[in-house]
């Protein structure tokens, strides 16, 4: 799993990682009941801290995204139907938002986006 942390981000470090791995798991790169590095081993392998890895982690199970089996670490949950759903539409609207508020601050008119969007999407 590919994780790459940009020191000169705004975001905080805990937040680049948790992106990143859901964005793995809603690309299906990771995969329901894949095991997750430990908390130590990612920290070691991103030269951060353990609370920093530890705070993404918790960050996804939040989320619902990871599961936490006692004594044997993290996973990609099993049960995320609902909640990998959720976290697409979650996606998809942030990077709507953008567009729209980049594109009312064009002029560009919601009829003129619409239809830019669907010329697009075929």
């Amino acid at each position: 799993m590919e994780i790459l942390i940009s020191n000169s981000s705004q975001k905080p470090i805990y937040t680049q990682i948790a992106d990143q791995i859901r964005k793995h798991i809603l690309t299906g790169r990771l995969k329901d009941g894949d095991t997750m590095p430990s908390i130590r081993a990612l920290a070691k392998e991103l030269h951060v801290s353990v609370i920093t890895t530890k705070t993404a982690y918790q960050e996804l199970e939040r989320e619902g995204l990871l599961e936490a089996v006692k004594g044997k670490g993290f996973y990609v949950s099993a049960k995320q139907g609902e909640a990998l759903k959720e976290q697409k539409n979650v996606q998809i609207k942030k990077g709507l938002q953008e567009i729209i508020e980049e594109s009312k601050a064009l002029g560009i008119s919601l009829e003129e986006l619409i239809d830019l969007v669907k010329r697009m999407y075929s």
